[in-house]
């Protein structure tokens, strides 16, 4: 098949989820002896390279707002792809539905991964929180088929539009590494920190950690990896407990080794979003092998099952502290969810199976026979 991957920044991975499935999922299809193009926003994807893990990138410019530059790109992208007859144009992010017509012009099947619920986000105002809502209405009808990585996202579906979307699950494959350079640079010590990933917008929460953390009496540090555009009064709320408190370490974004490295040697990993579907941090936490624990949402507890631990997201800090002194004094049960949280990411959440569903899913869209290979690989469930 030659098929295009759209709505994203763009590859290598280098600022959420969707990124990471672009990569891990594409370079999979291409080892699959599928044809992969992705594109790409070019303010920012810097590799210079026309390819990368054997998918070729297309770098199209956008509006570089936050409220035009994701919808901006899709259109520019779907008019691009006109002439370049892609059996299948797989875009991510709900609100691109509206372009997802462009490519069938052609007959080309577009299929939509809606993510979670979007407009819950405190960062979108009203106009755009209604424009959202519309679009996954449109999610519905507008692409030949559309999906969700959570089945409580598919339920809403199912609730609010009276359509079930299929679920595929996001992968957790990651690569485990001793302590190194980015320990040593952030003076941190193996399992000897508690960690939270993710962009640093308020929906995400990363203060319940920070405040939680701030009245344990420990020796363990707090390390916050992530920044964002367009969240300057959060982040500077963030820093400025940090500069009173020394334990707390905010590292900015890091990624690839960096990244895999301070996964691998955390004790616990904290998962304090309030909203969105399935996070991919917390799924490559339980891969990294730590214990973790998530903010008490529908779709966290979904991801956790037992192999985990939440708190009451409405309270905060306030219902993250007591657990986390809990399971400080109790290192024992620590080293038993460790082995938990591995286990199921490595039964429930892998790269390869989550390829093996796209790939029977593009053959049922184009009404294609499947592979041997694929005949008893379910795409929902």
């Amino acid at each position: 098949m030659k098929i295009a991957l759209m709505g994203t920044r763009g590859i290598p991975a280098s600022y959420s989820g969707f990124e990471t499935c672009v990569e891990q999922l594409g370079q999979r299809l291409v080892e699959r002896g599928h044809t992969v193009d992705v594109y790409c926003r070019s303010h920012h994807i810097t590799y210079a390279e026309p390819t990368y893990k054997g998918m070729r990138l297309i770098k199209l410019p956008t509006i570089t707002n936050k409220y035009f530059d994701t919808l901006a790109h899709s259109f520019i992208s779907s008019a691009y792809a006109l002439p370049q007859r892609y059996d299948i144009a797989l875009y991510f992010i709900a609100g691109n539905s509206p372009v997802t017509w462009i490519p069938r012009l052609v007959g080309t099947k577009t299929i939509l991964n809606v993510d979670g619920l979007d407009w819950k986000r405190e960062k979108w105002p009203a106009f755009a929180k209604a424009y959202i809502q519309i679009a996954e209405w449109l999610a519905t009808w507008m692409p030949n088929v559309y999906l969700t990585d959570s089945t409580v996202v598919q339920g809403f579906y199912r609730d609010r539009f009276g359509s079930e979307p299929p679920y595929i699950p996001y992968g957790s494959d990651v690569e485990r590494l001793p302590p190194g350079e980015t320990l040593a640079q952030f003076g941190l010590e193996p399992g000897k920190y508690i960690l939270f990933v993710g962009r640093m917008v308020p929906e995400n929460c990363a203060h319940h950690l920070v405040e939680a953390f701030q009245g344990l009496d420990t020796d363990m540090k707090c390390v916050i990896v992530g920044d964002a555009p367009y969240a300057e009064e959060y982040k500077a709320r963030l820093r400025d407990i940090a500069a009173r408190d020394p334990r707390v370490v905010l590292t900015g974004y890091v990624f690839g080794n960096g990244y895999h490295e301070l996964g691998s040697n955390a004790s616990i990993f904290v998962e304090t979003s309030g909203v969105g579907g399935t996070h991919p941090a917390l799924i490559e936490a339980m891969a990294h092998g730590a214990c973790v624990i998530a903010n008490d949402t529908p779709e966290n507890l979904e991801t956790i099952g037992d192999a985990g631990f939440s708190y009451a997201g409405r309270q905060g800090a306030a219902s993250l502290r007591p657990l986390l002194a809990r399971l400080l004094s109790d290192p024992a049960t620590i080293a038993a969810y460790r082995q938990r949280a591995t286990t199921r990411a490595s039964t429930v959440y892998t790269w390869e199976t989550v390829t093996d569903a796209y790939e029977v899913l593009f053959y049922q869209t184009l009404n294609r026979p499947l592979p041997r290979h694929l005949c008893n690989t379910r795409t929902t469930r």
